[in-house]
């Protein structure tokens, strides 16, 4: 007899049961959400605006923390209302569409990382080329090509988890909608599903950590050609991106490159690469960085000249 869907609506538990406790949480993302849409609209709005930051690392970083702005709001604007709410309840669709952009904004940005680590390949290591290679034609197929990964990788996973049957339970012991929880509220066998999501996210981690790998490899190989000036300033650039992917990749590998087995700890994990890489972006890439700084300084005196006129 084959099993039918009865369940439209599952429970989140949140981070605990405890309302004081969910309410100081729900605080805490409300802070930490706020600095993340604001840090990165500025960025973007910078870069945009300022006719300086021309190079294809800023127009590669513009589109990351747009990204960041958008992967942080799949999750955190429905913890922070559910702190408000005594029955915390998602439709089983609403979970299925939570999953879909939780993916492809995440498939996206590990693209993005991808694509930024042969950008600062090409800058260090083909120097004398690196404007004719980073074209402007080149650099939109690499942002197109970033964001088309991101939606097949997010379609793959969306479609094995949007044909499974829930007839209960229907409490998701997590702060929001991801393919491991759901897998073990389906009333059927998912083994295979489960090898499958996994081969869907593993094989992109595998493949851009292998791209990643091998870029600073080769970067750290050409440095010892270079003056110590050069190196510094080559090393200071690839560290602040090492930093961001370490924070986003560790903890996504730890989530989703294992058996479809869910732990007390996954919500902690899933704290760093849904909120915290966001949270940092902007401190690691660009405010550490004196072009940038310059041009937030130039963008606000012509606010400042605007207001007056």
């Amino acid at each position: 007899m084959a099993t039918t869907n009865n369940v439209t609506e599952l429970i989140l538990l949140g981070f605990s049961l405890n309302p004081g406790v969910q309410k100081t949480v729900s605080v805490m993302f409300l802070l930490m959400y706020t600095a993340i849409v604001l840090g990165n609209s500025l960025i973007v709005v910078t870069i945009m605006a300022d006719k300086g930051l021309t190079s294809p690392m800023y127009f590669f970083l513009s589109y990351l923390s747009l990204v960041e702005i958008c992967y942080c709001s799949v999750t955190a604007p429905k913890l922070i209302l559910d702190s408000f709410i005594e029955r915390k309840t998602i439709s089983v669709k609403g979970c299925i569409t939570q999953i879909f952009f939780l993916h492809f904004f995440g498939g996206t940005e590990i693209f993005l990382l991808t694509v930024m680590a042969y950008d600062r390949y090409v800058a260090i290591c083909k120097p004398l080329h690196y404007t004719v290679i980073m074209s402007r034609r080149t650099r939109g197929l690499l942002v197109g090509a970033a964001w088309g990964g991101g939606l097949l990788h997010s379609v793959g996973q969306t479609f094995l988890i949007f044909q499974l049957p829930f007839c209960g339970p229907k409490v998701l012991d997590h702060y929001f909608c991801d393919v491991h929880p759901v897998l073990k509220l389906a009333c059927s066998d998912t083994f295979l599903i489960g090898v499958l999501i996994i081969a869907n996210g593993g094989s992109i981690s595998v493949i851009s950590f292998t791209v990643l790998l091998a870029s600073y490899v080769i970067i750290l190989h050409s440095l010892r050609t270079q003056t110590s000036e050069g190196r510094r300033k080559a090393l200071s650039t690839c560290a602040s991106h090492v930093a961001v992917v370490g924070l986003f990749f560790i903890p996504c590998s730890f989530v989703y490159m294992r058996p479809c087995v869910t732990f007390p700890a996954d919500k902690i994990v899933a704290v760093f690469y849904t909120v915290v890489t966001p949270l940092l972006n902007p401190i690691i890439y660009s405010f550490r960085n004196a072009e940038v700084k310059n041009a937030m300084r130039r963008l606000m005196r012509r606010k400042v000249i605007w207001q007056e006129k």
